[in-house]
């Protein structure tokens, strides 16, 4: 079939990330061997595609950190691939991997931790520019503006901002390399309930300012309702459910869905 006659991909249908199949254990490599060692995760598989906004949720220790980390190369793969912008990185070396690093970077739980309380909150921003020799001031400016940080603020240091202040910062340093994913690791998890909503109103600002896709992690339903296009519900170390935020929030088919919908306390993030 010529090119003329192709149809063209529908928006947001680029796959940029894609695990297939994967399984996690931790403990002896003999033990491991033998079947003994703790399955952390057990044959997941997920897709995030461009432009969209993928939640991962379920309860503390279900899985979700140990997932989100083995894309960074930080968890052992027992078997299975992951698939980072059309290349297979699951067992690439390090420096292969910082070849593109820069296309999907990690924003953490904790903004009081995340942050180096000895670095200016330029100096923070910037870091990841120097080490990539693309350092620039004026740009730091803007990506500072950009989340809400003014430039006079910039001379400060971390201990100075309060938990919303330092997220917006972690946000900005997420954001230096120009990724096209940003892996959300409960990014509001820390925070009072209305300043949770400023975050998630600057989230979806940038997304649609800079064409970025999420990977939201989050034990937190009614905050996964409001950002997420597709969500997968995460038990034990496998997936139970997934499908579009409606269908699983309306229609949830596995009782382990139900359970956790059923606790959600009603929070208005608009």
């Amino acid at each position: 079939m010529s090119d003329a006659t192709e149809t063209p991909a529908r928006p947001g249908s680029e796959p940029l990330i894609e695990v297939s199949d994967l399984h996690i254990t931790y403990g002896r490599r003999g033990a491991i061997r033998r079947g003994r060692g703790v399955q952390a995760v057990q044959g997941v598989s997920l897709t995030l595609t461009a432009g969209r906004t993928l939640g991962l949720v379920g309860e503390s220790g279900c899985g979700k950190s140990t997932l989100i980390r083995s894309l960074f190369g930080l968890s052992p793969v027992a078997s299975g691939t992951i698939r980072a912008f059309g290349k297979d990185i699951t067992r690439i070396p390090p420096r292969q991997r910082r070849q593109f690093g820069g296309r999907m970077q990690m924003v953490f739980q904790d903004p009081y931790s995340a942050l180096d309380p000895r670095m200016t909150v330029h100096e923070i921003v910037a870091e990841p520019l120097r080490i990539t020799g693309a350092y620039d001031r004026r740009a730091i400016d803007e990506l500072l503006d950009r989340v809400g940080v003014s430039a006079e603020m910039a001379a400060r240091r971390p201990g100075e901002f309060s938990g919303g202040q330092r997220q917006r910062v972690g946000i900005a340093r997420a954001l230096a390399l120009n990724p096209k994913v940003l892996v959300l690791d409960e990014p509001v998890s820390a925070l009072d309930v209305s300043i949770q909503a400023q975050i998630l109103n600057l989230l979806d600002d940038l997304q649609k300012d800079l064409d970025l896709s999420y990977l939201f992690v989050s034990h937190d339903l009614s905050v996964v309702r409001h950002v997420a296009d597709d969500v997968v519900v995460m038990q034990a170390g496998r997936f139970v459910e997934e499908g579009p935020i409606g269908q699983v929030f309306d229609h949830p088919e596995h009782p382990y869905t139900r359970t956790l919908l059923d606790s959600i306390p009603h929070v208005d993030f608009a």
